[in-house]
């Protein structure tokens, strides 16, 4: 996406910091409400463009939307394939949950999106939407988008997952919803818990034990709720204020629940000098040295968009930082393995990459540049967090792309510079 972000390096960040609402959480909550009998009001939604496509998509499956001040309204209830296409834009996440509510539905529902989402692999949620009895069609070996999901009729199934993804299980949980009989998701590793979480929420027959998360079909009861911070997006500011002298930044109200906040036990174990709030999900952060250590594949799945943040922290750490059993970062809006290396070598950091992973040599001594987001919203603000400690002047071309998540990062960016 077109747009260029200059940033002038060094100078400490200061003062607090809301970020946007949960994108995980957010898609979630639109879609239960959509699904859900009465109206829901929904406070706190990512303002991103990702989130704006889903809520554009519950609207052309027959959900009633009414936008307020900071709160959307949603009735929902019935749902009905739409005369044309829905597009998602940039959003992954948008896409395979969609396909498990679509899947639930009657009719065929059609899906598009941008050139990155018809490079990412949809395959891993046709799979078992075919298993309980959807006719999933997409482009390629992988079902790539355009694809078309035609729904209903279906069955539940035990399903292991074969790869830790939050989105399978919840796409699968979600077709589960209008399936005869029990719908069981199994994983190894633990991944985020939105999707049983907020079932729950709404009212859904939904079990959850080790490793083991199951639903019954049955109606939703719309309900309230406010989203809380984007951990995702507090990462790119604690770990600024790690690595630029003179920084302590507040980011306030944060999600902190389970299998999202991974980095924060990276960082302290590096040693970030962070104190954390549990209670009101605030997260100070003050500069101090830190060191390399190795991420290990079972962190991974709570971690997994943070680690371009932590490369940039591992950049400048003594001593080396590995990350191990990450080759989802491949399939992301760019293959994050490759662009994180080419983009934080360009700004002077030592990475290397591996077929799974990366690692970081540390010690490095950031110096300006330019570099470029490949389309990929994270990436853009990593590059943007290691100019932040750069020594000049650091050109990011595509930052456009950022609004898909974090529109409101360049001003949050002057306001704590300010």
């Amino acid at each position: 996406m077109a747009g260029v972000l200059r940033v002038h390096g060094p100078a400490p960040l200061r003062g607090r910091v809301r970020v946007p609402g949960d994108k995980s959480i957010s898609h979630r909550a639109l879609l239960l409400a959509a699904l859900a009998d009465g109206t829901s009001a929904i406070r706190g939604l990512s303002a991103g463009d990702d989130v704006v496509h889903t809520l554009a998509a519950i609207e052309a499956l027959g959900a009633t939307v009414d936008r307020q001040a900071d709160t959307v309204a949603v009735t929902g209830g019935d749902l009905r394939a739409p005369d044309r296409p829905i597009d998602v834009g940039n959003s992954g996440t948008g896409l395979r949950l969609l396909m498990g509510v679509t899947a639930g539905i009657g009719g065929a529902v059609g899906f598009d999106g941008d050139e990155s989402i018809r490079r990412r692999p949809m395959d891993r949620v046709a799979v078992p939407l075919r298993l309980m009895g959807a006719v999933v069609e997409g482009t390629g070996d992988t079902c790539r988008a355009p694809l078309r999901v035609t729904g209903g009729h279906l069955h539940g199934i035990d399903y292991a997952l074969p790869v830790a993804s939050a989105q399978v299980k919840g796409a699968v949980l979600l077709a589960g919803l209008a399936a005869q009989g029990e719908t069981v998701v199994r994983e190894t590793l633990v991944t985020r818990a939105h999707t049983e979480e907020m079932l729950a929420a709404f009212g859904a027959d939904v079990t959850v034990s080790d490793g083991r998360v199951g639903v019954r079909p049955g109606r939703l009861t719309a309900t309230d709720v406010v989203v809380p911070g984007d951990p995702s997006q507090a990462a790119f500011w604690l770990v600024a204020a790690s690595v630029v002298a003179g920084s302590d930044v507040t980011v306030e109200g944060i999600y902190l629940g389970p299998a999202r906040n991974g980095f924060l036990d990276v960082l302290l174990r590096m040693g970030a000098d962070l104190d954390i709030d549990p209670v009101s999900g605030d997260v100070r952060a003050r500069h101090a040295p830190l060191t390399g250590t190795d991420v290990t594949p079972d962190e991974i799945p709570g971690l997994v968009d943070e680690v371009p943040a932590l490369a940039v922290a591992a950049a400048v750490a003594d001593g080396p930082t590995r990350f191990l059993g990450a080759g989802e970062l491949r399939v992301k809006e760019s293959d994050r393995i490759a662009t994180v290396v080419s983009e934080l070598s360009g700004l002077g950091a030592r990475v290397e990459p591996l077929a799974d992973g990366l690692v970081v040599a540390g010690g490095a001594r950031l110096r300006p540049g330019r570099a470029t987001s490949h389309g990929d919203h994270r990436i853009a603000m990593a590059a943007a967090v290691a100019a932040m400690a750069a020594d000049g002047v650091t050109e990011i071309d595509g930052w456009g792309v950022v609004a898909t998540s974090y529109p409101g990062f360049e001003q949050d960016l002057e306001s704590l510079r300010a």
